[in-house]
C-alpha cells in the first residue's frame, strides 16, 4: 500500500480522478452519449466515501470508546473535520450563484442550503437544472447524519450484519420504487436506495482494519477488477437489449453491479496496483486532479450544461467567439468537451489553492 506518512493512500486520488472523469465524459458528451458513465462515476464516489468514512470512524472509535465522554469527542471531531472539508466551498458556490441569480438557486435556495436536493427531486419527480448534480452531495451528507452513530454504538462483531441490512434495504427499496411505478429518479437519488454502495465501502474498511488476511486475498489480484468491469459491460448490453430506457436493469441492478465493480476497483487500489495502472493512478496529473475532484464535480455543471446553458451563458458565448475565428472547430464535440474540462479544472484549481487548501489546513488541529 503506497501511502503518505499521514496514511493518505496515493492511488485513491487516481480513483477519484477516474470517477470525476466519468461524470465529465457523461455530462459534456450528453448530446451523443448513450452509456451511463456518469452513474458509474457517482457510484465509485459513494463506495469510496463509504470506505474512507468507515475507516476514519472505526479508527476514531478505537481511540475514544474507552475515554470519559468518548462519544462526544468522537462525534465532535468527525463533524468539525467534515464541516471544514465539505461546507465552505459548497456554501461559497451557493452564495455566488445566488448573487448572480443563476436558476434555480434563489427559488430553491432552502433545499440546496439544507442538502435536500435529492429529496426535492424525489418528492416532485423533477430535476433542478444546473443544480441537478448536487443530489449526490445531499445523499452523502444524509448518510453522515446516522453513520457515525452506527459505527460507534454497534460492536465490531455486529457491524457486518448491519452493513448487510443496509445493502439489502438499498436493493429492495429500488425494487419497490420500480414496481410501484415511481419515476426512475426516485430510485436513483433517494438516500436509502443508495445504501448498498456505502455498505460495500464500509465492509471494505472493516476488512482492512480487522481481517487483513481476507482483505489481501480479496484485493491483491487485478482479475476480480476485470471481472467486475466485464459484469458492468454485460449489464449495459442487457440494459440496451430491453429497449425501454429506465427498465428494471437500469433502475434496480445498475447501482448494485456498479458497486461490486467499485468495491474491487477501490480495494485493489488500497493494496496497490502495479504496472500501467500504478503509473496511471500515481502520476502527478491523476493525483492532482483527484485531489481537486470535489471542486471539479461541484463546479462543472455551472461551467457548462448541455441542457441548461443558454445562448447567453459565458461559456457558450466563448465557444461562439472561438468558432468565429476557427470555423473548422464548430460542432466538434471533443474540442468542446476538452474546453469545458479545461475551464472546470482552472476554476477548481483556483478554488483549491485560494480557498479550500488554506481552510483544509485547519483539519490538522483535529487529527
Amino acid at each position: 500500500m503506497h501511502a503518505t506518512a499521514k496514511g493518505h493512500i496515493i492511488q485513491l486520488d487516481g480513483i477519484r480522478f477516474i470517477a470525476v472523469a466519468l461524470v465529465l465524459i457523461d455530462h459534456f458528451f450528453s448530446a451523443v452519449n448513450i452509456i451511463p458513465y456518469g452513474k458509474l462515476g457517482v457510484t465509485i464516489f459513494f463506495v469510496l466515501s463509504g470506505f474512507l468514512i468507515s475507516r476514519i470512524l472505526l479508527k476514531s472509535k478505537e481511540h475514544y470508546v474507552t475515554e470519559p465522554n468518548g462519544f462526544r469527542k468522537y462525534i465532535r471531531k468527525f463533524l468539525i473535520r467534515r464541516t471544514i472539508r465539505i461546507f465552505p466551498i459548497y456554501y461559497l458556490l451557493l452564495a455566488i450563484l445566488f448573487i448572480l441569480n443563476v436558476p434555480p438557486v434563489r427559488e430553491k435556495f432552502a433545499w440546496l442550503a439544507l442538502y435536500g436536493t435529492n429529496i426535492y427531486i424525489a418528492v416532485y419527480q423533477t430535476w433542478l437544472g444546473s443544480c441537478d448534480h448536487l443530489w449526490s452531495l445531499a445523499v452523502e451528507e444524509q448518510v453522515y447524519l446516522f453513520f457515525p452513530f452506527l459505527i460507534f454504538f454497534v460492536s465490531k462483531k455486529n457491524l457486518i450484519p448491519w452493513l448487510a441490512v443496509m445493502g439489502v434495504v438499498g436493493v429492495l427499496l429500488r425494487f419497490y420504487f420500480y414496481f410501484s411505478g415511481k419515476d426512475w429518479s426516485v430510485s436513483y437519488v433517494t438516500m436509502p436506495a443508495c445504501l448498498d454502495s456505502f455498505a460495500m465501502g464500509g465492509l471494505m474498511a472493516w476488512l482492512q482494519l480487522y481481517k487483513k488476511d481476507i482483505f489481501l486475498k480479496l484485493f491483491d489480484k487485478t482479475w476480480p477488477v476485470l471481472l467486475g468491469l466485464l459484469g458492468w459491460i454485460l449489464m449495459q448490453y442487457w440494459n440496451k437489449s430491453l429497449g425501454e430506457i429506465h427498465n428494471i436493469v437500469d433502475v434496480v441492478f445498475d447501482r448494485l453491479v456498479s458497486s461490486i465493480f467499485s468495491f474491487f476497483l477501490i480495494g485493489r487500489a488500497v493494496t496497490g496496483y502495479g504496472g500501467v495502472m500504478k503509473y496511471f493512478l500515481e502520476n502527478p496529473i491523476s493525483v492532482y486532479l483527484g485531489k481537486i475532484s470535489y471542486g471539479i464535480y461541484l463546479y462543472h455543471n455551472f461551467i457548462y450544461n448541455h441542457y441548461h446553458s443558454g445562448p447567453n451563458h459565458p461559456t457558450v458565448r466563448l465557444i461562439h467567439k472561438i468558432y468565429q475565428h476557427i470555423p473548422s472547430l464548430e460542432g466538434n464535440l471533443t474540442f468542446e468537451a476538452c474546453l469545458f474540462s479545461l475551464l472546470t479544472i482552472i476554476v477548481a484549481s483556483i478554488s483549491w489553492y485560494f480557498f479550500e487548501k488554506p481552510i483544509n489546513s485547519l483539519k490538522d488541529r483535529y487529527a
